[in-house]
């Protein structure tokens, strides 16, 4: 497998300048966890026609690889990721307002929910408030549907600018073809890439947006335990309760194995509180998990994507 990664990334620099090339990439710089070890190789692409062309190239060498937006929901091994890591920057951290309809936005997949939050205040642009604290990018929340205080993203998306994963087949899809459901789109089903998302906002007072987001804010901050690396809520939400209800029911807030917490704050965050390891993060998760099952015999699924590692 290193002899047929690095026969790909010799082809892929003739595609991406070097300095866009990075190899043994600890992933643990671009993650919002703080964890992980180094990737084979860590490669931004700046438009479409080169993440066309990286793609194509990943694909005949048949070099194990994955895209990535700004690894707010990853939980990289230890081992690091034996593969190529893509991630998109440049054309795909824009936003710009649609000449014909200015309550009408175009978002690259790599633009963060916050600047996007922001952008979208000044302009008097209503309707993406519950997002403003989400962490991560466009991409990744469109990809599973990304909500919070009773909004989501498929809300207000209206149509998604999409690549198979072959660099291929570039085509726009609409909101009911994305097939939104709880954390979850046809994107992860059919593995289609998200370049960009067209939004529909409602124009309000920039002033009014600005007070309703700062209130959530307060609200998150408050109840969150932001001021320590995670990687948001560990666990869906599960048929018949709240994840967060259920783990502090069976006294694991503030359980610990090494760096790795059950937030003492939030108990459905698990929080890296000090140079944890991925198999802290896993140790607290297994744990949390069986006892949870055995208190109340629900089966919590993680929210967090594992790369490289299982539960």
């Amino acid at each position: 497998m290193k002899e047929i990664i690095a026969k790909t990334i010799d082809r892929i620099c003739g595609v991406v300048p070097g300095d866009r090339v990075l190899r043994n990439e600890p992933m643990s710089r671009h993650t919002s966890f703080r964890i992980g070890g180094p990737a084979e190789a860590f490669i931004i692409v700046n438009n479409e026609e080169e993440l066309a062309a990286v793609l194509a190239i990943v694909t005949e060498t048949d070099a194990q690889h994955m895209i990535i937006g700004n690894g707010s929901n990853l939980l990289v091994s230890d081992e690091g990721y034996p593969g190529i890591m893509i991630k998109l920057g440049d054309d795909f951290e824009s936003i710009v307002r649609n000449e014909d309809d200015p309550c009408r936005v175009k978002v690259g997949a790599a633009m963060l929910m916050s600047r996007t939050s922001a952008f979208l205040t000044e302009n008097g642009l209503s309707g993406f408030e519950f997002a403003s604290g989400i962490p991560g990018s466009i991409g990744g929340a469109v990809f599973m549907n990304a909500g919070a205080y009773g909004g989501e993203i498929k809300d207000v998306v209206r149509s998604v600018r999409v690549m198979d994963p072959d660099g291929t087949n570039l085509r726009t899809v609409s909101n009911e073809e994305m097939q939104f459901s709880y954390r979850h789109s046809m994107a992860e089903d059919a593995g289609i890439l998200i370049l960009y998302a067209e939004m529909e906002l409602k124009k309000d007072d920039p002033e009014e947006i600005a007070a309703r987001v700062a209130e959530l804010q307060f609200k998150r901050n408050s109840k969150q335990p932001v001021n320590y690396p995670s990687a948001g809520s560990t666990f869906k939400r599960p048929v018949g309760g709240y994840a967060a209800a259920l783990i502090e029911q069976s006294g694991l807030k503030g359980y610990t194995v090494g760096g790795a917490q059950v937030s003492e704050k939030h108990s459905g965050f698990v929080i890296n509180i000090g140079d944890a390891s991925c198999e802290d993060v896993l140790a607290v998760m297994r744990h949390v998990r069986d006892k949870v099952y055995s208190d109340s015999g629900i089966t919590l699924e993680p929210e967090v994507r594992m790369i490289n590692c299982s539960l």
